[in-house]
């Protein structure tokens, strides 16, 4: 909890490393991952450093790895994960790796080049195979049209009129894709005049393409025609269209020789292509068992020449000085780290020195599973200035909390509680499996976060007794006797009325609000002013808690001049006007109240919005009106109580618009009397040096004045705004009770009361259930709790961390091989 209120305390360290053992030293760094190296080559060109060509090796073994993933991943072998981390290795095990990548890849291209020419003559061969079959109906039909002697020739209209015997027709074979069939047809009608004549089958089962390796449907055609001319047109028509062509015997011996020749050879191919395939699988199966091993020794090699790229060359003393930022509590683990890498090179130790500079450290915040999720939050708005309190530990419990104001309802609350718990529960499965779904990782990420808004919600839905919309009765109403079930029905419109005994028993409810609450007319008007009243007062102690905290910040960094100039007339503003109205509505609820006498009745009770806008406007004394019981005050002496409070608000703005200004310009006038005396600006003799030194002091002193002009504005300005903007605490719990019992009138009442009786009746009862909790979960937990949970954001980021967070820092990023593959496994799932 000390690093998550406060940062770690950072050192600024040089490191100088021997060449020897500069690898192995990052190495243990690496796996560390509490160290930040600074590149102390920023103007050198990444092609121009030291480890470039090392680091260009690694960009080839990697191409290597993803062309050996994607035949694995395309073949359907499952990449074994044994979770291990492997070491990085040595520098001289670089040229293991690269030679045994360079036979894999080159063994498995070989493989898929023969396999690609294999496949090329067996679908060569079953395409000949299909031609001779399905040829064989069309010259059967010929011959027997021949034959027969009459004018029904199938090539009729090919012969001229007057040829009086057979006349050889020549004929082209092949096959074409299926879907260009209709244009290729048309083409040949056109371009040959219809002298052609064109028969076409096709193949029942889809053909594998060699190059693609897609299913592909195929027909088989055959063109007759009389002529070379033709001829020489049909083929260039063929190869426009990209059909292949086939020789195909017009001999029927021919062809049945030349069908059990091409059915001999593919028996043959399959007998190879099986054996290829076979010894491919094998190949990508061996490279499955360990390419994750290899691929994250590869990740880590790159990572630390990239890393040695950011050391300057020691060329006199052969070594590498190296400059980074290293938290101060882990110093010895550093230390130790180094040890262990000067060891396994064997060379000299490594020196470690702490480095002082002005240069303001990273920021450094030590999480784990539960606290990281709100510090991401927190960082979102702005990473923390190095050393000032971080407001993640007080948001674990005040985010949830005002979420749950505006979300709050029992059942909506556990829907969430059980998503949330779901996500924890299967936490170690959920987190294995890599996703690039960028709305399921948010999620997952605030899982921690999701199941405290809805325990919290359920908590606020019992406050307000609202489950889906209605209330339960746990303790038995304070309401009785006037209503009954006949009266209702007669008078529909319930009205509570505490002040009648015959009603009220003058008695709260034992936790929470009564559930005869949720009956009556006038409900609206009592949870209006109820919600509205805690929002305002939830607002001030959050904004109250702010201001607070930033005096830590002030004493941590030695400003004393803040506390006395800044914090003490803010809390004071903020006390004499806001905290004094959370004071009036616990005395209103105190001491107006039913069942007392008349001066003390809620009839009675002065507005606390009228009587404070009486107050800021110095309104003057009001007197009671004659004959009226009713005081237009809540006390005695609040009229002199006000003006008071109202003087103390108004010497707060000139004091923190004014002190620190006059106190910083009192200590300049000081400072140069005493460089004066000291004779410390003996180089400037004249007037000229001192108007100099005059008007430069003179031009930092209006910027102090103008900064601190806008920060006395925005303060006394933003105390009005912020707390006027928690009332989107009320506005969003009343909309999201309003919206969640409209959809329970419109949809589920309907189900209840006209679904009627039998198998019917059940079934549409449960389409309007189905339907019913559709909407309240897409509408009233998602989309709802979108707008609550951002609504919450802002209240956390505006108006509770503008008190106290300056938010200006940069983070903590170590070289961490753990972060490092973190990124890099994310970045193969979403390719």
């Amino acid at each position: 909890m000390g690093s998550l209120f406060r940062s770690e305390e950072m050192a600024l360290c040089q490191l100088f490393l021997q060449s020897e053992s500069a690898y192995t030293c990052v190495s243990e760094l690496g796996e560390l991952g509490l160290v930040q190296f600074r590149d102390l080559n920023p103007d050198v060109n990444a092609f121009q450093r030291k480890f470039v060509n090392e680091v260009r090796r690694c960009d080839e073994m990697e191409r290597k790895l993803r062309y050996l993933e994607r035949e694995i991943r395309k073949d359907g072998i499952p990449v074994l994960d044994t979770g291990e981390n492997p070491e990085a290795p040595m520098p001289r095990e670089m040229i293991d790796l690269e030679v045994k990548f360079e036979k894999l890849e080159n063994e498995l291209k070989e493989v898929n080049s023969n396999a690609e020419a294999l496949k090329r003559n067996y679908l060569e061969l079953t395409e000949l195979k299909h031609i001779l079959k399905k040829t064989q109906v069309f010259f059967d039909e010929r011959e027997g049209s021949l034959e027969s002697g009459g004018q029904t020739s199938l090539t009729q209209n090919l012969l001229p009129e007057d040829s009086k015997g057979p006349i050889q027709l020549g004929f082209v074979a092949g096959v074409i894709l299926r879907e260009r069939i209709p244009a290729f047809e048309r083409m040949l009608w056109r371009a040959c005049r219809g002298n052609v004549f064109l028969r076409q089958a096709e193949m029942d089962d889809p053909l594998e393409d060699p190059a693609t390796g897609e299913q592909v449907y195929k027909s088989v055609f055959i063109i007759f025609f009389q002529g070379d001319q033709l001829k020489m047109r049909v083929k260039k028509i063929c190869e426009g269209f990209r059909a292949t062509m086939y020789p195909c015997p017009e001999a029927p011996a021919d062809r049945r020789e030349m069908a059990m020749g091409v059915k001999t050879r593919l028996d043959d191919l399959n007998t190879v292509l099986s054996q290829t395939q076979d010894h491919r699988h094998r190949v990508l199966v061996s490279a499955a068992r360990n390419i994750r091993a290899w691929m994250m020794k590869v990740w880590k090699i790159k990572s630390i020449y990239h890393t040695l790229n950011m050391f300057n060359l020691d060329v006199i003393q052969n070594g590498l000085i190296a400059e980074c930022w290293i938290p101060v509590a882990n110093w010895e683990d550093v230390q130790l780290a180094l040890r262990r890498g000067t060891e396994k090179s064997g060379s000299l130790p490594a020196i470690l020195n702490r480095l002082s500079t002005l240069e303001a450290p990273p920021t450094f915040h030590r999480t784990n599973k539960f606290t990281k999720a709100f510090q991401n939050l927190i960082d979102s708005y702005g990473v923390a200035t190095y050393r000032e309190i971080n407001p993640a530990p007080f948001t674990i419990i005040t985010f949830p909390f005002l979420f749950a104001i505006m979300f709050g309802d029992v059942g909506h609350g556990i829907i969430m509680a059980l998503f949330g718990g779901w996500m924890v529960w299967r936490e170690k499965p959920l987190s294995a499996k890599k996703t690039d779904n960028e709305i399921w990782n948010i999620f997952f990420g605030g899982r921690y976060i999701i199941l405290l808004m809805g325990l919290f919600s359920m908590y606020t839905g019992l406050i307000y007794n609202d489950v889906f919309s209605k209330s339960i009765n746990l303790f038995g109403s304070s309401w009785h006797g006037a209503y009954n079930d006949s009266t209702i029905q007669q008078n529909k419109e319930l009205t509570l009325d505490p002040a009648d005994v015959k009603q009220y028993d003058q008695y709260p409810y034992p936790f929470g609000l009564d559930p005869m609450w949720q009956l009556s007319n006038n409900k609206i008007n009592f949870y209006n002013s109820y919600k509205m009243k805690i929002s305002i007062i939830f607002g001030i102690v959050h904004m109250l808690f702010g201001i607070i905290l930033s005096v830590w910040n002030h004493k941590f960094f030695n400003k004393a001049m803040n506390i006395y100039c800044e914090f003490i007339p803010q809390i004071v503003f903020l006390t004499c006007l806001f905290v004094y109205l959370v004071l009036l509505v616990f005395h209103k609820w105190v001491w107006y109240g039913a069942g007392g006498d008349v001066s003390t009745s809620p009839s009675c009770a002065p507005s606390i919005l009228i009587t404070f806008i009486n107050m800021v406007l110095v309104k003057g004394y009001q007197d009671p009106k004659e004959g009226d019981d009713c005081s237009p005050y809540m006390f005695a002496g609040q009229f002199g109580i006000q003006r008071f409070l109202l003087v103390l608000a108004i010497i707060c703005v000139p004091w923190m618009l004014c002190a620190k200004p006059f106190i910083l310009h009192r200590m300049n006038k000081k400072r140069q009397l005493v460089m004066q005396a000291n004779g410390v600006e003996g180089v400037v003799e004249d007037g000229g040096g001192e108007a100099v030194a005059v008007t430069e002091e003179q031009h930092d002193m209006s910027e102090v004045m103008i900064h601190q002009g806008i920060h006395t504005i925005e303060y006394v300005l933003g105390s009005v705004s912020h707390t006027a903007s928690y009332l989107r605490l009320w506005a969003l719990s009343l909309a999201h009770a309003q919206l969640s019992e409209v959809l329970w009138g419109m949809v589920l009442r309907i189900g209840l009361t006209t679904g009627g009786e039998g198998v019917g009746g059940g079934i549409l009862m449960f389409v309007i259930f189905a339907f019913w909790a559709t909407l309240t979960v897409a509408i009233l937990v998602l989309m709802e709790g979108l707008s609550a949970f951002l609504h919450t954001l802002r209240l956390h980021w505006v108006e509770f961390q503008s008190k106290f967070y300056g938010g200006t820092g940069y983070p903590f990023v170590p070289f961490a091989f753990e972060t490092i593959l973190d990124q890099a496994e994310n970045t193969v799932v979403e390719q």
